[in-house]
């Protein structure tokens, strides 16, 4: 049992790590038609071998609104029909080539360098290592044919269905694994220990096991986990429910399709799981909205982090994805106040100054939370692409606290400065601060939707914007200097906040520029680089 949980561990992680990135795109790109859905969600747990895996990607996507609750539910029903593979592939004897299979995968694993041939190494390693554990636990089993006892047991189950449904749910949620459980059933029907009625019920109660495991795992997380959860556990219940009285007549149509008694159960376990997808395929709109009313969203409170969710942080990829939402809410924020902060010096309000300070206090603690997510990411295995967003997620958060600091700090003290001495600004001064507020405002849009989309034309427009910023922020000085020297007593008044808040305006548009650099970055650290930096080595002579 120990070889075949990690096997199917080490296999669903292998195969993760050669192909999540993409299956995780076509899980976001291809499911705006119901069918598709189905599909993509069988494929994609036949290639991870588990739906639990599956199921975490669909709730990191659901959180990031990626994709719809509605889409969601599309998937996990292709989800549970692409478990039974592993009971097709015990029923076709794989078991008997294991060693050969564990072989490969090892010598891949300790004779190639490059990460993607060890990738695929572990992915055939865990797989031999899950039909070696099958194998060894048949032969296990061999003395339990003589046992009258046992099989007394096992009779009684075909009697007392509620008594097979709950044991073998209990099973399955203990071991967090259905494959295993259908796998053990396959085992006892084709030692001819196991009745086949008994083996349905048991089937039964394995589906609606697999489906605690994530009720358990959603409990505390998002709202969106807990739909997902929620739904598959309807799901298992409703098809028991359906089928448990059509018991006898299932049995017989697997009995009429083949005598092998292992095809039995797992065509039993796979013609359950696709029924049931059939029947509530159609009716995914209505069963979302269902799902929306009984669980319902949360009222979270608006110093807490709107996308986080510590429980995706083993899935980076995901995590990551959430945290580039939750860095757009920054963002936004940081936008908010350079919009904001101009008005201030028109007139001196201290709703609007207590609101941008609102604002402030709101972008320290998102970026501290989600400064301490990201850096729970760094700490997990990633790929170098990974590894290089994180870092860059990092570095613009940071960026952003800067900004909202230099409008509290700096912004607000000029312009709490300029009421207090009751001055105002000449008519040309205002206009250039004005214009050069404008094009401030217009360089942090920018850059927030490259933040966000990452986008080539984009980026150009903000580089533009900020070599105009700069020039005119040296044009203006001139200006203001001019006005000096022709003595216009408005100018005078106000020269030391005229010259400081041009150059506030000047370091805000480096830090949005800065981040504009750290985006368009093609990579923070290199592979060997990335390397060092997990073996706590010092990589540009810095003292820690």
């Amino acid at each position: 049992m120990g070889l075949l949980l990690y096997g199917m561990y080490i296999m669903s992680e292998g195969l993760q790590k050669i192909a999540g990135h993409r299956l995780r795109n076509a899980l976001s790109s291809l499911t705006q038609n119901k069918i598709v859905s189905l599909i993509v969600g069988a494929v994609v747990t036949m290639l991870f071998q588990s739906s639990t895996a599956t199921t975490v990607i669909l709730v990191g996507l659901t959180s990031a609104s990626i994709i719809t609750l509605k889409q969601t539910l599309g998937i996990i029903l292709g989800a549970d029909i692409g478990t039974t593979v592993t009971a097709q592939l015990i029923a076709l004897k794989v078991t008997e080539i294991s060693l050969p299979i564990v072989g490969i995968g090892a010598t891949i694993i300790f004779f190639t360098k490059r990460d993607k041939y060890k990738k695929i190494g572990q992915a055939l390693l865990g797989f031999g290592l899950l039909f070696l554990g099958l194998k060894i636990m048949a032969e296990g089993m061999h003395p339990l044919r003589d046992s009258q006892y046992f099989k007394d047991i096992l009779l009684q189950m075909s009697d007392n269905p509620l008594l097979a449904i709950v044991v073998a749910a209990i099973f399955t949620f203990l071991v967090h694994s259905s494959a295993a459980s259908i796998g053990i059933m396959m085992l006892l029907a084709i030692q001819g220990i196991l009745p086949l009625m008994s083996a349905i019920f048991l089937i039964y109660g394995a589906n609606i096991g697999t489906s605690f495991t994530a009720v358990l795992s959603s409990l505390g997380s998002s709202r969106e986990a807990q739909r997902v959860a929620t739904a598959h556990l309807i799901f298992k219940v409703a098809g028991v429910l359906v089928f448990l009285p059509l018991t006898g007549l299932v049995a017989d149509l697997m009995r009429s399709i083949t005598t092998d008694p292992g095809f039995q159960v797992a065509n039993a376990h796979t013609v359950f799981n696709i029924i049931i997808a059939l029947a509530f395929l159609p009716f995914t709109s209505y069963f979302a909205t269902f799902l929306e009313k009984i669980v319902p969203e949360k009222k979270v409170h608006k110093s807490e982090p709107q996308y986080l969710d510590y429980s995706l942080i083993e899935t980076p990829s995901i995590a990551l994805g959430l945290a580039l939402k939750e860095v757009g809410f920054i963002s936004d924020n940081t936008v908010r106040m350079i919009r904001d902060s101009k008005t201030t010096f028109d007139k001196y309000d201290s709703n609007l100054i207590e609101s941008i300070l609102k604002m402030e206090n709101k972008i320290d603690h998102h970026t501290v939370e989600t400064r301490q997510y990201l850096i729970q990411v760094l700490r997990r295995p990633l790929s170098k692409k990974e590894f290089n967003k994180c870092l860059r997620l990092i570095n613009t958060v940071n960026e952003l606290e800067t900004i909202g600091d230099i409008i509290e700090k700096n912004v607000l003290y000029l312009a709490e400065s300029k009421m207090i001495n009751n001055s105002e600004f000449s008519d040309a001064g205002k206009r250039e601060l004005e214009y050069l507020h404008k094009k401030l405002y217009e360089l942090a849009n920018a850059v927030n939707n490259v933040i966000l989309t990452n986008d080539t034309a984009m980026i150009h427009i903000a580089l533009s914007l900020y070599e105009e910023i700069t020039d005119l922020e040296f044009r203006s000085r001139i200006s203001h200097i001019q006005r000096l020297s022709r003595g216009v007593s408005e100018s005078e008044n106000t020269s030391t906040i005229h010259l400081d808040l041009i150059n506030v305006y000047l370091r805000i548009s480096q830090h949005l520029a800065q981040i504009i650099e750290i985006t368009n970055e093609p990579e923070v650290l290199d592979i060997k680089s990335v390397d060092e930096f997990h073996n706590g080595n010092n990589l540009y002579g810095i003292e820690h």
